[in-house]
């Protein structure tokens, strides 16, 4: 567990830290440094998805008795299993990202059958079209917000009510199946999110001090880096689109406005899960007279994220 590791304040980190104190500018790369090794850990299974992808497409020698994509579909299990072993992912993250991995496989099926992105490799593990492990790539979406939610330490400001939240992500989700029937509400649906998010601020802990950031903002910076990794998966082969058929071709920046749609259902499914751990947790509490179960507050209070409430 590196991460647990790291910040149980070892010998070497007080000391690191000691250093970088003594100077602004070593104060700044500290600061950074930490950033960078916690954000690697927090993207460790799509990170490790996106590596076996790559290296899959250019070096794969077990093609006679293992289809790549049912070793893709083997291996993202393993990983799974992996962290939970290890204890670098809850049991309860675990339940979340088996659910993002059903989400995301229904809408797969959808879409492949409407012709919106195809598999072109052959596979055993497979529903339709659509072979098992691109389930998982939504997973790896769910893991990221999960653990990067613990190990920054989020709170929030302004945070819209559940409902509300909540509302917007199922006509998202709708939309992604919709819009080839029935006009197309994405714009509205952008609107409906500045509306209710404008306000939000997201606070994220590095070490031991809490930077603030608009969390439409956040949603944004995560989306690109979703959609850099998209442009690395169709270039392996991992998918394809109908653009893609002659040739390999630039994943369409129209694409990036889908990954940040997908990144609000992502972390309302993240939210849903640290409301179960405080009802949990509070039960005795709340059942006397402490209420505190919301993300949102009024004018006169900062929300903290729910599991703050121990």
């Amino acid at each position: 567990m590196a991460l647990k590791y790291i910040t149980k304040r070892p010998q070497f980190f007080e000391a690191a830290r000691e250093i970088a104190a003594r100077t602004k500018i070593g104060f700044v790369l500290f600061e950074f440094s930490l950033f960078v090794f916690k954000q690697g850990w927090a993207a460790l299974f799509g990170g490790l998805l996106l590596a076996l992808i790559i290296m899959s497409r250019y070096w794969y020698p077990f093609d006679d008795v293992l289809h790549r994509y049912d070793f893709l579909f083997l291996a993202a299990i393993g990983i799974q299993l992996g962290l939970i072993a290890f204890k670098l992912e809850t049991i309860s993250e675990a339940k979340i990202i088996i659910l993002f991995h059903i989400v995301g496989t229904v809408m797969e099926i959808f879409k492949t059958a409407m012709g919106s992105w195809i598999y072109p490799e052959a596979s055993l593990f497979h529903i339709g079209g659509v072979p098992l492990f691109s389930g998982f790539m939504y997973s790896a979406v769910g893991s990221y917000i999960a653990r990067v939610w613990r190990a920054f330490d989020f709170r929030f400001e302004g945070y819209p009510r559940l409902w509300q939240a909540n509302v917007v992500a199922l006509l998202i989700y709708i939309n992604f199946f919709s819009h080839h029937y029935v006009p197309d509400i994405r714009y509205g649906l952008f609107a409906a999110l500045l509306i209710i998010y404008f306000r939000t601020k997201v606070f994220f802990r590095v070490d031991r001090q809490h930077y603030a950031m608009p969390l439409l903002v956040g949603f944004f910076l995560v989306a690109i880096f979703i959609w850099f990794g998209e442009q690395i998966g169709t270039l392996a082969q991992a998918w394809r689109y109908p653009n893609q058929t002659d040739g390999w071709r630039m994943v369409s920046f129209g694409k990036l406005g889908s990954w940040y749609l997908l990144m609000i259902i992502s972390f309302v499914m993240v939210t849903w899960l640290h409301v179960i751990k405080a009802v949990h947790r509070q039960d005795d509490r709340l059942r006397s007279k402490s209420v505190a179960l919301k993300l949102h507050t009024d004018d006169e209070e900062t929300a903290k994220p729910l599991e703050t409430l121990n």
